[in-house]
């Protein structure tokens, strides 16, 4: 089963190492990544996607909690429905017109925006 979890940690270096090795040890390949500061700049959320069973993700979540730099641990599985998108940022040359239009076709198939 896939499960996205995330995390709150302070903002410092290594912390995302630390995590990351953690998951490996445990053998949890991780599928998605990503991680951004929040308003609070000494605070950065760390969204993790990954692919097991229930039983590894409670001990990988209790082992999370122990860290010290781990401020909280959220399993949006065990949450109910929430929104997953995914994002591409893609350039394109489009040294025509007619390979703009088919871009613009694609594009539109796919419910892209062009910027």
């Amino acid at each position: 089963m896939r499960y996205t979890v995330s995390i709150l940690v302070e903002n410092k270096s290594g912390v995302l190492a630390r995590i990351s090795a953690l998951f490996a040890a445990r053998g949890f390949n991780i599928t998605s990544l990503s991680v951004s500061e929040t308003e609070d700049t000494t605070i950065s959320r760390i969204t993790i996607v990954v692919k097991g069973n229930k039983l590894i993700l409670e001990q990988i979540t209790k082992r999370l909690n122990k860290l010290v730099d781990v401020i909280e641990v959220n399993d949006f599985s065990s949450v109910g429905y929430y929104i997953e998108r995914e994002l591409a940022l893609i350039k394109i040359n489009a040294v025509n017109k007619t390979l703009r239009d088919e871009i613009i076709r694609l594009a539109g198939i796919f419910k892209a925006k062009i910027i």
